[in-house]
């Protein structure tokens, strides 16, 4: 009969991740919370499990069943970029609260949180100070570890923050994190993607092969490099045209231009650094969908904004004759309330209350993760390792053709022509997905692209999780030999941080 080393509980438990993980370490499942239909029924019917094991909504969970072992990837969206940073001003945030009461009423003998890299940045510093204290709070021994399960043996580039804690301070000092061992192999021999592609070993990235140039191309109008195809390298366009898009690629991130990461400039900027610049060149660029025209600065008519109550209020700080649509995206009252700062000034154009006072000019795509035609990067069968795979899906491809060139302008030359040109590139299966996560490939998950990937980009690395789990077991936290010496005065340990 098999011996079970320890018990757990299994919240936000999505179709199973953790779980999977922890019963590879030796662990039984006691219960589970999740609340997502489709996340439901893949958990129940892929771990063989009877929905009344659902724990239910988190937010109502007053009590859970005794365990060792509490777990959980804590929903992530208010930490990440995707959520705009607004931490526990966003509803979502708010879950932590719920897990960490949890947490502290049923007083397991270990824990692992999970959460998106964002929570670690400067910017929340405060709200993870606010949590780490919770934990102390609650009589834990916690650390947080900054980890990329490329690191681990997964062909994925996954950046994510383990707080990993101990009811007793000698497990938490024997607690050490796992050898890094990364994946030695082309993604392409690991999962398949592709048929597998000779090549001599070297260091593994996302970026560079072993000649230097790049094992994937970047579809970007935003960025430069020796693997990146821009608008105007597919689309037909004149040397001058070429070379004003290079000025603006060169200029746009400069602080001269706005307090963005990327600002538009006007013709009179443009012409400032290239004389012959004339508005034809811009509108030519702009009926080819290369630029935009974007209305950048405004005038409020400040006797009109007084009939528009709310964004009377929330204009009122601003220098209503010289607004800018850059200080607009800033502000974090606007990101709270969940208003685009260009379709609220749209609106207050075509009520007369706003009048545009200078226009500028951008990229016609400025979302990076959306890329170019549809795609965002096409990854070539020598890559060993495939970026983040994320709820919403992304515009990331494979080919099975591998490039080569004796220069970086043949490389991409040889790419366009026999990859992009001849469509010889497609998107990961699910069964990709599941492998590439540490899901067995015959995983049962809804046929929709949208709904599974959404499950799988939702879930943590299995392999990752797994290691650490054995890590925890390892510290002898779930040995009742451990339990029977007598207490001793519980010392306070830091709260630190470790980085990949």
């Amino acid at each position: 009969m098999k011996h079970d080393k320890f018990t757990f509980i299994d919240l936000f438990a999505g179709i199973g991740g953790f779980r999977l993980a922890l019963e590879q370490a030796g662990g039984r499942c006691l219960g589970f919370s999740e609340i997502a239909p489709d996340a439901i029924s893949a958990y129940c019917d892929n771990h063989n499990e009877s929905p009344t094991s659902n724990l239910g909504d988190i937010c109502c969970i007053s009590d859970l069943p005794s365990h060792d072992f509490l777990v959980g990837g804590v929903p992530c969206q208010s930490w990440s970029i995707a959520g705009k940073n607004l931490g526990f001003d966003d509803s979502r945030g708010q879950l932590w609260n719920d897990a960490l009461f949890l947490l502290k009423k049923s007083q397991p003998k270990a824990f692992i949180f999970e959460n998106v890299k964002g929570l670690a940045d400067p910017r929340n510093k405060e709200a993870l100070a606010y949590i780490m204290d919770t934990i102390k709070d609650a009589g834990f021994h916690a650390q947080c570890h900054l980890l990329n399960a490329f690191d681990y043996g997964v062909p994925q580039n996954r950046i994510r923050i383990y707080i990993i804690g101990f009811k007793e301070e000698l497990h938490a000092r024997r607690f050490s994190l796992p050898e890094k061992r990364k994946s030695s192999s082309p993604v392409s021999d690991a999962y398949p993607f592709a048929a597998a592609s000779s090549r001599k070993s070297g260091k593994q990235s996302l970026s560079a092969n072993d000649d230097g140039l790049n094992d994937y191309f970047l579809f970007n109008d935003l960025r430069n490099g020796a693997t990146t195809i821009h608008s105007w390298d597919i689309t037909e366009t004149t040397d001058k045209e070429k070379g004003i898009c290079l000025l603006l690629l060169a200029n746009r991130r400069k602080r001269i231009y706005g307090n963005l990461d990327g600002n538009p400039l006007s013709i009179a900027h443009l012409q400032s650094l290239d004389p012959s610049i004339t508005i034809k060149d811009i509108g030519g660029l702009v009926e080819k969908g290369i630029l935009k025209e974007e209305q950048y600065r405004f005038r409020i008519n400040r006797k009109k904004l007084e009939t528009e109550a709310a964004y009377n209020d929330l204009l009122q700080k601003h220098d209503l004759n010289h607004i800018c649509i850059d200080t607009l995206k800033a502000d974090r009252q606007l990101k709270i309330l969940k208003i685009k700062a260009v379709e609220m000034m749209d609106e207050l154009c075509s009520k007369g209350i706003a009048q545009c006072t200078e226009v500028r000019y951008d990229f016609k795509n400025t979302k990076i993760s959306t890329g170019l035609n549809g795609i965002n990067r096409v990854f070539l069968p020598t890559a060993r390792v495939y970026p983040t795979l994320v709820a919403s899906d992304t515009n990331d491809f494979i080919t099975d053709i591998t490039i080569s060139g004796t220069t970086a302008e043949e490389y991409k030359a040889n790419f366009i022509r026999e990859v992009y040109e001849k469509g010889n590139f497609r998107r990961i299966t699910k069964e990709e997905a599941c492998a590439i996560q540490g899901f067995p490939s015959d995983f049962r998950l809804p046929e929709s692209r949208a709904r599974w990937m959404k499950l799988i980009g939702n879930s943590v690395a299995v392999e990752l999780v797994k290691q650490l789990a054995k890590c925890v077991v390892d510290t002898g936290a779930f040995d009742e030999a451990d339990y029977t010496r007598p207490p001793k005065p519980r010392i306070s340990t830091a709260t630190q941080l470790s980085f990949f």
